[in-house]
Parts: structure tokens; sequence; C-alpha cells
């Protein structure tokens, strides 16, 4: 297993990394990503610490709690040998301030998640999603507290715009608060549009992507081709709507680029979107989830080799898509304004 520091920090993560959306299945929308009980997830978590997988990354929301349960009682008895990553910001329940990054509500979601968990300290805490309505100060200054408290080490973000990112790590620097060295975002085959803003943003500011949904939200599993209809087991039947949503046709034409490489290679599709992402710049760890052991044991399946420059060329070429503006403007500027490398 490889390790790659988070973002500009001195901290080491494995270029893997687990995530527990799969965990206690709870919710009609959780259960459908899997309902993984405490004896399931102790056999996973042994097959990623074989593999030197050691992140394992949870939320609050995921199955209400559930998951953070569930992830803390598989971990008892080896909370030295992992790295811990958890979120909070999305509402929890009805009450009125259990939502947010107020200093009430992210005291409370950090204290709450250590008892699930059992655990006393956060090794990544990061926030769910921006919060307009409470001051990137108050934000920060309360991280700060809980940095000093020794409840959590390092901090990092998910689901923000770039100038969301880029303002919080400017009070940061203005107040000497701890500056956030992760984001968790959402960057896959097909779906790169991280590579537009938070990318270049990334590599200035010294913050490494977590990559959630690597396999574009079921899509890259393998199992879907075209003119077939979806397996019987996916997903996708429940939570399509959900998740990034892409024409038909792109879909394809990338899963036709997967397959081809998938022939020259001997890998599976996931495993070649997986290893894909691994090379882009910035990315520190890709979050892998499984809910069952053949699929851990096939994604981890993604390390240990790598793309040739064509098949990383001919990936590029068939996930393509028009870029924005002001975006496709730069592009015409890399003299000055090259795209972020490795």
């Amino acid at each position: 297993m490889e390790y790659r520091h988070l973002g500009a920090s001195g901290f080491t993560v494995p270029v893997l990394s687990f995530g527990t959306g799969t965990f206690g299945g709870k919710g009609e929308f959780f259960q459908a990503w899997g309902s993984t009980d405490v004896a399931e997830a102790r056999r996973l978590i042994d097959i990623c610490l074989e593999a030197g997988v050691t992140m394992f990354d949870t939320a609050d929301i995921y199955s209400r709690g559930a998951s953070e349960e569930v992830l803390g009682a598989a971990l008892k008895g080896r909370r030295d040998q992992v790295i811990i990553s958890t979120k909070a910001t999305f509402r929890f329940d009805d009450t009125p301030n259990n939502v947010g990054s107020s200093r009430f509500h992210l005291i409370r979601a950090v204290d709450n998640a250590l008892k699930r968990l059992g655990t006393d300290y956060i090794d990544l805490f990061q926030l769910h999603g921006f919060d307009a309505k409470t001051p990137v100060e108050e934000v920060l200054s309360t991280l700060d507290t809980l940095v000093r408290a020794g409840k959590i080490r390092y901090t990092g973000v998910s689901n923000f715009s770039g100038w969301h990112l880029m303002k919080s790590q400017a009070a940061a620097d203005r107040y000497g608060y701890p500056r956030y060295v992760a984001n968790q975002t959402y960057y896959s085959l097909i779906g790169r549009d991280y590579e537009w803003e938070l990318m270049p943003l990334g590599q200035d500011q010294g913050v490494g992507a977590v990559v959630w949904s690597p396999l574009g939200w079921g899509r890259l599993t393998g199992k879907i081709r075209r003119g077939q209809p979806l397996p019987a087991n996916s997903r996708l039947h429940k939570t399509a709507d959900m998740g990034p949503q892409m024409p038909d046709e792109y879909l394809y034409r990338v899963i036709d680029a997967l397959d081809e490489v998938a022939e020259e290679t001997g890998k599976t599709v996931p495993q070649i979107a997986l290893n894909w992402l691994l090379q882009r710049p910035t990315v520190s760890t890709v979050l892998i989830g499984a809910r069952d052991e053949a699929q851990l044991r096939a994604n981890l399946g993604a390390v240990g080799w790598n793309l040739t420059t064509e098949q990383v060329a001919k990936l590029d070429a068939a996930s393509k898509v028009d870029r924005p503006y002001p975006y496709w403007h730069q592009a015409g500027f890399a003299e000055r304004n090259p795209f972020p490398t490795a």
C-alpha cells in the first residue's frame, strides 16, 4: 500500500481508504447502500488492515449515527492501528440547533461522535457541507478549540465550492487557526468537475482530495452495459436520482473505453477507474466501499500497478466534457495558468 501526505500536512494516509456508508443500514437510503453489522464490519476491517488500508471514513448522518457505532465497535481494541475520519454539519435531528457549523452544533457533534466511535480523539474531522449562516471565523475558532482540546487532530471540508474553501483558508491565516488540509470531494471518470476549480485550489493551498464515490455513484462497477437493464441488486434502483446525473451516451462512451483498457490490462473496470484517480494531481486518498468481502478484495486490486500514459489518455478523451466559462477560456492561457500536475 502506498501512503501519501494529507494535503500540506505532515500526516500520511493510505492511497485507498475504506468508506463505511454501508455500516448500519438504517433508513431506506442507507439500506440501499448496505446494512453491515459489527461482525461483518470486523471481518472487512481485518481484510483492510492486512492490505495496509488503515483509514476508515464515516459521518454522523450515515444511518443516523449507526455507522459510527458499528465502526467503533468493530475497531475496539485496535484504535492505535487506524485513522478515523468523520464528518458533521448536515441536520441530525429536528431540534433547532442540531444542524450547521455553529459553535453549539460542532461541539455537540464532535462529543457525540466520540461516544459513538468509542474513542477520545478523531484523526480527521470534516465539515460535511458549507454553512453560509455561520461566520467562518466562528467555525474556525471552534475547530481550533477542539484541536487544542485534543478531540480532533486535523480538519477538512466536504462539498465546498472553491470560494467557500478559499474564504475559510484566508480567515485561518488571518487569525492563526488550523488550515483545512483535506477536501472530501466527488471525483470520478464520469464526474470530473473537481478539476475545474477545486483541483487548482487544492494544489495552490495544500488541500488533499479525499475522493468519495470514485465509481460514479455505482455506475462504474463493471455491471452496467449499453443496451442492458440495471442488475437486479444495483443500489441505483433506489439511489440514482439522489446522486450525480449524466447522459446515458456519455456514460456508455466511458464504459466502452474502460472495457478496452480492461482487455489490455487484464484488470477489472472498477480497478481501472480507481487507478486512474490515483494518478490525478492533489489526490491523497480514494474512499472505497464494499458490502461484502468479495467487493472489498476486488477494489483492493486497484493498487500495485499503474495505467500507461496511453491508457490514461484514452480514458481522459472518453470522459472529456465541455468546460463552462471561465474554465474553457483559461485553458487557452496554459503558458501562465497551467493545469495542475501530479
